[in-house]
Order: C-alpha cells, then sequence, then structure tokens
C-alpha cells in the first residue's frame, strides 16, 4: 500500500503525528478540514509522486533526472502550483517522503533521492487530477482556447474534450435520471431527462460541475478495464530495447523544446497497458443536493471497484459524503455476511452492490488550519466515526438554536 509522510510544507507543519507520521493512501481516501488546512496540499502531492514514479516505471524519466537540483520544484510541484509551498517561515525545512509499490521518495534538506523497490507488484496507473475550478469546462470548446497558468486545470480539460469525443449514444448520469449526450456536429453536449433537452451550458450549476467530473471518470475507468480485459503480454526483451532507444533519441533530439519532448515521450509511453486508475477529485460535492451527492459517490465509488488497483482520493467540505462512506462500508460488511434471512435487496436498495466498499479500505485524514496538523478519523468496527468536524459543525448549530430558544424563553 502506497503511503506519504509530509511536514513544513505550505499549509501543513508538524503533519501527521501517529504511525511514525504516514498517511496512508488507502483505495478510497478522503481528506477533510477547513479552507487552508492542506487538503488539496496533499492530494496534489500525492499526484506528483505517483505521476513520479510511473514516469521512473516506464521510462520516460531517470533517477538522475529527477534527483537533479530543483527538479522536484520546477518540474512536480510547479505542475500543480506548490512550489512555493517548499518555504517555510523564510527557511526551506520540508520534508517529504513518498512510498509506492515501485520506489520511494525522499525530499529533505533541500535534497531530492530516489530508491528503487520491488515492482512485481506495481500496477501501472492512469492518474487523473480532478481540480475544483472544473465548473467552467462545459464552455469551452478547446483547450486551445486557453492560456492557463495551472498544467494540472489544462490537463483535465484535455481529458474533458477526450471523453466527450469518445462518447457514443447516450450516458446516463447518477443525478434525476438524466442522460448526457454528444452532438459531434455542433461539438455540443446535451442534458435528455423526462420530457426535456437542454445544451450542457444552459444547465444547474450542479450539472455543470459533475459532467465534467463525471464524465472523464467514467470515461477513464472504463478505458483502464477495456485495457485491462485485453492486456497483452509484457513487452519482450527487443521491444524493451525499441522503447528505450527511443525514449534516448528523443532525450538526444535538441531541438525538441521541453513541451515537445513530454508530448513525444507520452505517445512513445502509451505502448504500456494502464491497470489501475487513480481518480484524485477535490470537492465532488460542488453544488450538489445530499440526495445527489450521494448517488455520485456510488457512482464513483463503483467506478473505482472496477479493477483492484483503482485509488478513489477526494477531498470535501460535506458531512453526508462521510455518512454516505459509512452506509458503503456497512453494506460491505453485509454483504460478505453469510447470514440466512438476509436480505440482499434490501442492501441493494440502499447502496447499489457495485459501490458497497468494505471499511478496510478507507481512510479518512481530519486537517487542522490553526496548528497544521493532520489526524486519522477512527473507526469503529469497520466503520468511520461520525466524531468529525463537518458533524461537529452541524452539532453547532443545533446548540446555537437551543440557545437561541432559551432566550426567548427568558424573553417571555
Amino acid at each position: 500500500m502506497s503511503k506519504i509522510r509530509i511536514k513544513h510544507f505550505g499549509p501543513i507543519q508538524e503533519g501527521f503525528p501517529d504511525e511514525g507520521g504516514w498517511l496512508d493512501i488507502k483505495k478510497v481516501t478522503v481528506f477533510i478540514g477547513n479552507q487552508g488546512s492542506g487538503k488539496s496540499t496533499v492530494a496534489k502531492l500525492i499526484s506528483a509522486f505517483m505521476w513520479a514514479e510511473k514516469s521512473l516505471v516506464r521510462g520516460d524519466y531517470t533517477q538522475e533526472w529527477f534527483e537533479k537540483k530543483s527538479r522536484l520544484k520546477d518540474q512536480l510541484l510547479r505542475y500543480h502550483r506548490l512550489d512555493s509551498y517548499l518555504k517555510y517561515n523564510g527557511s526551506e525545512r520540508s520534508a517529504l517522503e513518498y512510498e509506492g509499490e515501485a520506489c520511494r521518495i525522499l525530499y529533505q534538506n533541500g535534497t531530492l533521492s530516489i530508491e528503487e523497490l520491488d515492482r512485481r507488484s506495481y500496477q501501472l496507473p492512469q492518474i487523473m487530477y480532478v481540480p475544483s475550478e472544473r465548473n467552467f469546462v462545459a464552455y469551452v470548446k478547446s483547450p486551445k482556447e486557453l492560456k492557463l497558468s495551472s498544467d494540472a486545470l489544462m490537463e483535465f480539460l484535455t481529458a474533458f474534450e477526450n471523453a466527450k469525443q469518445h462518447l457514443s449514444g447516450s450516458l446516463p448520469l447518477p443525478v434525476n435520471q438524466t442522460q448526457l449526450e454528444f452532438d459531434k456536429l455542433n461539438d455540443t453536449l446535451n442534458l435528455q431527462g423526462a420530457g426535456y433537452k437542454i445544451g450542457l451550458t444552459e444547465a444547474s450549476s450542479g450539472f455543470l460541475s459533475l459532467v465534467p467530473l463525471y464524465l472523464v471518470s467514467w470515461h477513464l475507468a472504463e478505458t483502464v478495464k477495456k485495457q485491462n480485459a485485453s492486456a497483452r503480454e509484457p513487452m519482450s526483451s527487443d521491444e524493451l530495447l525499441r522503447f528505450k532507444k527511443g525514449v534516448e533519441e528523443i532525450w538526444a533530439n535538441a531541438s525538441l523544446t521541453e513541451e515537445q519532448r513530454q508530448a513525444a515521450l507520452t505517445v512513445l509511453s502509451a505502448r504500456f497497458t494502464k491497470t489501475a486508475f487513480i481518480n484524485i477529485v477535490e470537492e465532488p460535492e460542488q453544488n450538489l443536493f445530499p440526495d445527489s451527492q450521494q448517488q455520485l459517490l456510488y457512482s464513483l465509488l463503483a467506478l473505482n471497484n472496477l479493477n483492484s488497483g483503482n485509488k478513489l482520493i477526494m477531498t470535501t467540505h460535506s458531512p453526508y459524503l462521510i455518512n454516505f462512506l459509512t452506509l458503503a462500508a456497512k453494506a460491505a460488511d453485509l454483504n460478505n455476511q453469510n447470514m440466512s434471512g438476509l436480505d440482499g435487496a434490501k442492501v441493494h436498495q440502499i447502496v447499489p452492490h457495485a459501490a458497497a466498499t468494505p471499511g478496510d479500505d478507507l481512510a479518512v485524514y481530519q486537517f487542522d488550519e490553526q496548528n497544521g496538523s493532520i489526524r486519522k478519523l477512527p473507526s469503529y468496527n469497520g466503520l468511520p466515526s461520525d466524531a468529525h468536524e463537518l458533524n461537529a459543525s452541524l452539532d453547532k448549530s443545533n446548540e446555537s438554536f437551543a440557545e437561541l430558544l432559551e432566550i426567548q424563553q427568558q424573553g417571555l
């Protein structure tokens, strides 16, 4: 299982005090906390280090290339606009460590080092970072129209465009029994509901947030599933030699810009079959009614369960999502129990079988913006605890209302 350890990086100060400071990256990992507490920071670091690990395994870049001074800051961190986070109170004290299935990456005292691990269990992933700024992508005809400072957002726009072009027929959305259709002639996405059909750009803010997230997630998860089903044998030694020669020729071509070199490496590396989908999603609940949050979450969990190596990593402000995750864990527990009289159909009506996720596969971490710390939400009988900051906010509002009623009584 992959894990990450962080100290003195952006809003993260001492980080996670337990388990040696290691945050487990489980099949479903959720980060909760106030604005500026570091949820997205950690999610982006996971994305960056997983990409580096994949690039090392494929041979896109060498260990020496990554270990070159400033490569972490100028390449991995700048991609997610985290390059300024290495400074902590005016000095560089950041300590970052990632341990994956294929390598261990350590950044300490301004130096990056990489240690290769046994790669036999490594599953080459398709990694997608779904940013919170996704709401406007429905209005963009082509990513080339925009000049964005965020490479991650640009990549998501490209993935959205690609998913749109591969959409044939209609795609059922997990909200309001709505279908998504793509009109290739007019290059528009349309929503088809009961008795209506409208363009996505005319839809509510909830659909503008949901459709890019779900379409890209569905397309990539299904693509990886198909690649797994039709996976051929690993590269032969001759094929691997030809691949490495192609990489060397790309690096030796001094006329290529960095962008052109990356594009050429991506095309060459496409020969490797991806066997896992890492879906990193910021705020999946954006602009959605609680029932819609539930249906979207169950759909993302179902996509996550398509392959054993898939992982779903989310940041959220929604107490509902944590509660719905608890339902998914309880449903998995019931599905695994051999109990006479257990009504599996009723369990399925509450949580679809495809979305059920064992509690051991879940990890929820709570971030504190006041002191830059992280704590792991405890679990009871495999279910996430409801004693977390999001539920505490709801309790606080109920207590405040009780106080107002008491004041009212005193005034009578």
